[in-house]
This record gives structure tokens, C-alpha cells and sequence, in this order.
């Protein structure tokens, strides 16, 4: 018998909830360091989000593969094309939402011609799809194999076709020219200084085995504690659940502690960076995410410490894909508002959006230095659209793709 772990539906929560903190500041130019990425190599509280959240998706993936894997081929290739092409589209329609965009006094189309067509759910529908189809057919030992593999091809790749003596800077990855010559630099991110996309091609190598670690660490946290019915509604059943726990829990200690270490190790040479999402990266926050996981579970399905924090993180994890996509849609959105806000040196009108006019307004008064009010607006942030998911789970509302 398998059990539910109420502790993974806490991680995915808490990993949207601070996906929305560090998406969501007052000013990008007032963050506390944490709160910021590394500017290059190296890894801060803010990086781990996005690998916390794929490998959350290969934890999901753990509970619905069985069924699929029962279905049969063809089930399983209409289920994950079309959750994979809905995924994509819908990062696609954020990032070109909301398809106007203030010019002057006027409201003008924004071009296709400087669309860019990958980002964070683009990433997250590729990832989904080919960890997939890899644990379909290769099952968990095959998978695990031709994960390893894939970052030990990644290096290479990064090895042989960089820029010799640098091939892990901004300028001597080889992934940027691969990005470029196939979607065109007109769609690609540019907020380096420079045509380059974190979430682009050549980089997903790494990403897609962030998702089948997660897979696997959700396969083996049902395998040790599975248990027959007629144990579990014995007299010792509780007792033999508690022990499959503790074990559980001793296991992924250990098994978070081998990656991390290899993650550091690797560092050495092939350096901890999410913006080309290095094989010493994907290996290294397998670890965190481990740890995390192993700790959630000791707390929450061993000690049965389910408090208000539990029940806060769980409403994000209900409806995890929708909050994401309306915490980047509403602000572009509000920001087709503009309320007026004085004059610039030059006499051109200033104007804010509604949420900008709360952060200015309110926000950026609290008092001490500008980073507080910064994460304030950040905080009010999470509160908003958490209260969102609260209702939404009240009315029983889950959107799902």
C-alpha cells in the first residue's frame, strides 16, 4: 500500500511561494542578497526555486507514472504530448501577454519578430516530456543511467565546444551560438548585456535530469514505505509504518549528503551555475532538495507537526501551475493602467501601475534602508495570491493541465 506524503505537497508549495517572493520584488534594484541570483557561478537561496520545482514535477511524476505505464503506450503519449504543447503554449502566451504595450501617448502591438519563445514554463514543458518518456521506457534503473549520462555529456559538450580556457563564462559557452542559430537572437532573452537565454536549448540537458532525480527520490519514498493493508490495520501497524519512516528518512539523508558532496566536488571543474544550469548544478540542488524533503517528512509525517505553516504552503501546491502564470500576468496586465505620477525633468508625463503605485506609495515608506520596503511589497506579494489560492480551495477549484 502506498502512502500519500502530505510533505511533498508542502515542498511544492513552498517552492511557489518563493518563486512569487523572489519574482515579485518592490524595486529589482533593493533585494537582499539572498533574494538575488548569483551574478554567474555559485548558488544563493533564490537559485535553487526553479530546480526545487522540477524536481517537485518528477516527485508528481512518480505517483501518476504507474497509471500510465498500466495504460499503455498510446495513453501515455496523448497525456504527456498534449500537457507538454499546453505547458509550452501557455509559457509562450506569458511571455508575449499582453500583446499591447504603451508607446508615447498610444497603445502598440508588441512584434513577434522580439517574442522570446522559451522561459521558465517553456523549460518546465520540455523537461516534463523528456524525463517521461525516459522513465517510460527505461523504467528507474535505465533512467538514473542515462541521466548520469546526459550530465557527463553536458560537460563534454561544454568542454569540447567553448571557448578554449573559458568555457563556462557568459561569452565562451557553447550553448548561446546553438540558441541563436536555430531560434534567432530576435527571441532570445537579453537581460545579460548580451544575446543570451538561461532557459534556452543546450542548457536543458542538465535541467531534463533535475526531473528525473525527482522522480526517482518520489519512486523510492513510495518503495520503502509501502506496506500490505492487513499490516498497516494490525495492531502494529503504526508502529511498523513509524519504523519504515525513520528508515525512509535515514536513507535520504545519506543519499542527500552523496549529492551534495558530488555536487561540490564537481564545483572544482565544472563550476555550480543556474544561468547554464552546469551538471555539478542539477547534481548539487538534488541534494538541497533531498535534504529538504527528508526534513519535511521527519516534521511533518513522522512528528505530525501540520500547523498553520503546513496549511499555509499547501493552498500554493493546489493550483501550483495557475498561481505561477497569474503572479506574471496580472502585473503586465495592471501595468497597461497608468496613473499619473508628476513629470519628468524633461515635462513628460510619469505614471505608475496600481501595484507600483502601492509600492511607492506605501511600500517604500517603511522605514530604514530601501531593501526593507522592497521585500515588504514582496511579502504583500505571497499574501495576495495566496488569499487567491485559499479561496480557490475553498470553492474546490483546482486548474490543472
Amino acid at each position: 500500500m502506498n502512502q500519500r506524503f502530505y510533505s511533498l505537497d508542502i515542498f511544492r508549495g513552498a517552492t511557489v511561494a518563493l518563486m512569487i517572493l523572489v519574482n515579485n520584488p518592490g524595486s529589482w534594484s533593493y533585494m537582499y542578497a539572498p533574494l538575488k541570483h548569483a551574478p554567474w557561478h555559485g548558488c544563493t537561496p533564490t537559485d535553487l526555486v526553479f530546480p526545487f520545482f522540477l524536481f517537485a514535477v518528477g516527485n508528481a511524476m512518480a505517483f501518476v507514472m504507474p497509471r500510465l505505464q498500466q495504460a499503455g503506450a498510446a495513453s501515455f503519449w496523448k497525456k504527456v504530448v498534449k500537457r507538454t504543447v499546453l505547458i509550452f503554449l501557455i509559457g509562450l502566451f506569458l511571455n508575449w501577454s499582453p500583446f499591447v504595450k504603451w508607446s508615447g501617448a498610444d497603445l502598440v502591438w508588441k512584434p513577434f519578430d522580439s517574442l522570446r519563445l522559451f522561459g521558465v514554463l517553456q523549460r518546465i514543458a520540455l523537461c516534463y516530456f523528456f524525463a517521461s518518456v525516459i522513465v517510460f521506457y527505461l523504467k528507474q534503473r535505465g533512467a538514473f543511467v542515462l541521466g548520469v549520462v546526459i550530465l557527463l555529456l553536458y560537460w563534454v559538450l561544454c568542454l569540447v565546444l567553448g571557448t578554449p580556457g573559458d568555457p563556462f563564462s557568459l561569452k565562451g559557452w557553447f550553448g548561446s551560438s546553438i540558441d541563436i542559430a536555430i531560434l534567432g537572437d530576435g527571441h532570445l532573452y537579453k537581460g545579460e548585456g548580451t544575446v543570451f537565454d538561461p532557459e534556452g536549448i543546450m542548457s536543458s540537458m542538465a535541467a531534463i535530469v533535475q526531473v528525473i532525480f525527482g522522480y526517482l527520490i518520489g519512486d523510492f519514498i513510495q518503495q520503502k514505505t509501502r506496506i500490505s493493508p492487513d499490516v498497516l490495520k494490525g495492531p502494529d501497524g503504526k508502529e511498523v509504518l513509524k519504523n519504515k519512516r525513520f528508515e525512509l528518512i535515514a536513507s535520504l539523508f545519506v543519499t542527500a549528503t552523496l549529492f551534495t558532496v558530488t555536487g561540490f566536488i564537481w564545483d572544482m571543474v565544472f563550476p555550480i551555475n543556474k544561468k547554464i544550469w552546469t551538471s555539478s548544478y542539477t547534481v548539487y540542488t538534488t541534494g538541497l532538495a533531498i535534504y529538504t524533503i527528508a526534513t519535511l517528512i521527519y516534521f511533518i509525517e513522522l512528528k505530525e507537526a501540520q500547523g498553520w505553516l503546513a496549511k499555509f504552503f499547501d493552498v500554493f501546491g493546489k493550483n501550483p501551475l495557475f498561481i505561477f502564470v497569474l503572479s506574471g500576468l496580472l502585473p503586465r496586465l495592471l501595468g497597461l493602467i497608468r496613473i499619473p505620477n508628476g513629470v519628468t525633468a524633461d515635462g513628460l508625463p510619469k505614471y505608475l501601475s496600481p501595484f507600483g503605485w502601492f509600492y511607492e506609495k506605501i511600500c517604500k515608506l517603511i522605514p530604514g534602508i530601501p531593501e526593507n520596503g522592497s521585500l515588504f511589497y514582496a511579502v504583500c506579494m505571497i499574501v495576495f495570491y495566496w488569499a487567491i489560492c485559499y479561496w480557490l480551495d475553498k470553492k474546490k477549484i483546482y486548474i490543472k493541465v
